[in-house]
């Protein structure tokens, strides 16, 4: 007969092991994945409508980042060290072009990763400038005189620039897989043509084709469907109480019935102008990933719908 503390000994010897066999294995998956190398393709982007067309059109062959987050400014967002060391493991970072993060960082981006390659999304497009309009009479009230307009996403030919140049830098990527690049970009070209039908049928009947917005982030989208906007931001500063005089009765003059304000800035201006003009105050988000939904909301927004 065994023992009865040579038994207990039995015992405790074998729940030790149970209770730390999982910690062991554990830590030895640990080591089996350090000594891996991953084989993913990182594109990275400055902001959420870029990754939804790139991916759009390159489907499972690349993973894409983005560096700005939804509800951040890209004109003011500083990158976490995080997002460098994304940047700098990526095969290709495509700009949007001329936005506030990117004149800030992406020279020294550049600098520090060289082996990543850099696709402007904006190449061959027709920019339009900001211009600075404190008599009103423009259709880009509020902007900085001689500037590039950024916000070449909120567009309808801006969209078809930004697919062609994504299906170009990723011919020059991944050239092995042309053909899939190709039959993406096509119906990525169908659901713009669609998208734009749609803002069409929205707008056509508009009486009053102006709006107000906080920051003046549709220039583009204004241009495409002959609409007038008028920004309360001015100089990227809150306007003075004599400047928000001056936009209210400039409202009244054209009608306006639709104030837009964007989640990253401050809604208090825009709610004032709301009130005393009796328009409607709308949220929208031209920084949304779902870039076709957001552009048709704007669109059934100013049409009351």
């Amino acid at each position: 007969m065994v023992p009865f503390k040579r038994v207990f000994s039995y015992i405790c010897i074998m729940r030790n092991a149970i209770k730390y066999s999982g910690v062991i294995l554990f830590f030895l998956l640990l080591i089996s994945c350090a000594g891996k190398t991953t084989d993913e393709k990182i594109i990275s982007v400055t902001i959420e409508p870029q990754r939804f067309f790139v991916e759009k059109i390159a489907g499972d062959k690349f993973t894409v980042k983005t560096v700005v987050p939804n509800g951040q400014s890209p004109e003011t967002y500083d990158p976490t060290p995080r997002q460098m060391q994304d940047i700098g493991r990526g095969v290709a970072y495509f700009q949007i072009g001329h936005i506030g993060f990117e004149q800030a960082w992406m020279q020294n981006i550049k600098d520090n990763n060289p082996k990543v390659q850099f696709f402007d999304l904006s190449a061959g497009m027709d920019l339009l400038e900001n211009n600075e309009a404190h008599d009103h009479d423009h259709a880009d009230h509020g902007h900085h005189h001689g500037a590039v307009d950024p916000h070449i996403w909120s567009s309808i030919d801006g969209a078809r620039a930004i697919a062609q140049n994504i299906l170009l830098a990723l011919l020059t990527l991944d050239a092995e897989n042309a053909e899939y690049y190709w039959d993406n970009f096509y119906l990525l070209m169908e659901e713009i043509d669609t998208t734009e039908m749609q803002i069409i049928q929205y707008l056509q009947p508009l009486l009053s084709r102006a709006f107000i917005i906080y920051h003046p982030a549709l220039t583009y989208f204004a241009h495409d469907f002959n609409l007038t906007q008028l920004c309360i931001e001015l100089d990227g500063k809150e306007p003075s109480p004599a400047q928000l005089k001056e936009l209210i009765d400039v409202a009244v003059n054209y009608n306006v019935e639709v104030v837009f304000v964007q989640q990253e800035f401050d809604r208090k201006n825009a709610e004032l102008i709301a009130k005393e003009t009796n328009c409607r105050l709308v949220t929208i988000n031209p920084l949304a990933y779902e870039w076709a939904d957001e552009m048709i909301h704007i669109a059934k927004s100013l049409a009351n719908e």
